[in-house]
Order: C-alpha cells, then structure tokens, then sequence
C-alpha cells in the first residue's frame, strides 16, 4: 500500500510536521556535547597540559569530521524542516543573519587570538553559505538532491588544482594545499552534507510515521537538558571555548606542561626530528618522570644536575632507539 505524502496532505499534518521538533534538538544537543569533549581535548593538547598532539591522532580527526558532518546534515533536515508549507523569507533571513554575524565574530576573534591560523570559513561560514545554496533544492525531487550532495562529495577528487590555491578561493576547498587554520569546513565536499540532511528531510517528511516523530517531546531530565543545548546551541558554540580555554590556561599557569609535552618541545628545539622525538621521550620519561624538573628544563632554569639526569636518559635511550 502506497504511503500518504504528509507533506502534500492536509494544513494540520503540514504544521504539526513543522513545529519544533524535540527530536532535532537532543540530536543538536549530542552535537554540542560532542563538540565540547573534541574542544577540551584539543584545549588540553594546546596548553601541554597533555603530552598528546591530538591533532596528529587519526581517531581524534575523525571524531572532529564526525561533528562537523552531523551538524551540517542537521542544518539540512532543519531547512526542510522550516519550510515544508513554502520558503518563510523573513524567518530565514533572520536566521541567516544571526549565523553569518556568528561566523564574522569567530572570524575576528579567532584573528586576534591566533593570527596565524584564524578561522575564516569554518563550520558556521559554511551552514550560513550553504544554507542559501541549498534553498533551489528544496523544490527538487530528494534523488536530484542526493546526486548533487554526491558531486560536491568527490568533487575534491576530481576538480583540486594548484590554479585554485588563490586564498580568495579557500572557500571552495579545490585547492592543492590546505589553509593554516584552526576549523576549515569548505564547501567542497562539505556543503554534500547538507544536501544529504535536505533530501533527508524531505524524504522523512513525505512519510505518515514522522508525525510521530515530530510529536515525540523530551520526557526525562537527560533529554531535557540535551533539548535544551540543541536550542542553545549558536551560543554554546560561540562561548565554551571562552570558557573552556579561560579556566584550562590558568590550570596550566599552575601546574606546567606535561613531561611528555615539554619533553618532546625540547626534543625537537635540539633534534628537530619529529618522528624520533615521540618515541625517545617516552623511553626518556621512564627514567626521568618529574613534571617539576621538565619544568626547569623548558624555563630554562635548571640544575646541572636535572641537566645530567636527562643528558644520561637520552644517551641511553637514543642508543636503544633503532634508526627510522
């Protein structure tokens, strides 16, 4: 038996399937929450609070693509979602407008705190960009929608060049090499996401059972809370790390960089090899595990005889170390 289309049934199953939907925002909210385990990690990583580079951890990178990717095929569903009774301009521009000021306050903040690698089209340029490429797509069939999410998906395989490496057209991300930024989310393959939560969306939208679905309400204080964040969740972005890095900087005022961390900086200030660092420091801390006396080391205030300690270590260890 042929399933009704809700979308093209009556005026009340149309607005009951666009109502806020609890749903969405406890997904939102796993989003967020996600989020701010990958920023206190790379939070704890950045100070040398631990002797972990998780940005040098495939698990750690894949995680980070992970939630980028889900709030991107979320921004999808939500666009379907708002106007599955017509384009609402207004609402629409309204929010476009608090996400692109989001993006340009990241943009300058990110530019003051870390000039080198600022962020200029990260995870919120590019929902605030996508969102106005994905609205032809609202009016086209869901199969025409997943052929277009497929292109933007290997179109860096088939479309990179060094012509495209001009920064003007970062935005893209066509180019032979990778901006120095701190999130880079590039509409290439990125903005494919989106358009998988579009057709998403649509295709759930076109079914009896997500009425269901769009009256399910957060019923425990788990899923309240979860609902709540997914609500919240543009000024959640905007502050945790303000917050996160605030209170984990002056942690690392107070107790230093981890062994493993300022083991490895020095290593590589003396050897500059980076794939022979890791593993002699490791050796290396075994025998010399102090945080205090690594400490000195890295202040450049330390006793001959800490000097001695680790000058021995290293020898030992180097000798035990197989050539790369």
């Amino acid at each position: 038996m042929r399933q009704t289309d809700v979308t093209a049934t009556t005026p009340q199953a149309r607005t009951a399937a666009s109502q806020r939907w609890d749903s969405l925002d406890v997904a939102r909210g796993l989003a967020i929450g996600a989020m701010i385990v990958y920023h206190f990690s790379w939070d704890l990583s950045f100070l040398q609070l631990i002797g972990t580079n998780i940005l040098q951890v495939p698990a750690w990178r894949w995680f980070a693509r992970g939630i980028a990717g889900s709030f991107l095929m979320l921004a999808g569903f939500g666009l379907a979602l708002a106007h599955i009774q017509g384009f609402r301009r207004i609402p629409f521009l309204k929010r476009l407008l608090r996400i692109g000021g989001a993006a340009l306050a990241v943009t300058l903040g990110t530019y003051f705190a870390f000039p080198e690698s600022y962020i200029f089209f990260g995870i919120l340029h590019c929902i605030a960009v996508s969102s106005v490429l994905a609205l032809p797509f609202l009016r086209l069939h869901p199969a025409l929608t997943l052929a277009a999410a497929a292109f933007f998906l290997i179109g860096p395989w088939l479309f990179t060049s060094p012509a495209l490496d001009a920064p003007w057209l970062d935005w893209l991300g066509l180019g032979a090499r990778e901006p120095v930024t701190n999130d880079y989310v590039p509409i290439f393959p990125w903005f494919g996401l989106v358009l998988i939560g579009t057709a998403g969306g649509k295709l759930m939208l076109a079914r009896r059972e997500s009425l269901g679905l769009a009256r399910w309400r957060a019923d425990n204080p788990v899923f309240r809370l979860l609902t709540w964040a997914g609500r919240k969740s543009l000024p959640i972005y905007l502050t945790h790390q303000i917050v996160l890095l605030g209170i984990l900087f002056g942690v690392a005022q107070i107790v230093g960089p981890s062994p493993a961390a300022a083991c490895r900086q020095i290593c590589l200030m003396q050897n500059g090899d980076p794939g022979l660092c890791p593993s002699v420091c490791s050796c290396i801390l075994q025998q010399v595990p102090e945080r205090g006396l690594w400490q000195r080391l890295l202040a450049n205030k330390a006793e001959a005889e800490d000097n001695t300690r680790v000058s021995r270590a290293a020898q030992q260890c180097m000798r035990q170390t197989p050539p790369s």
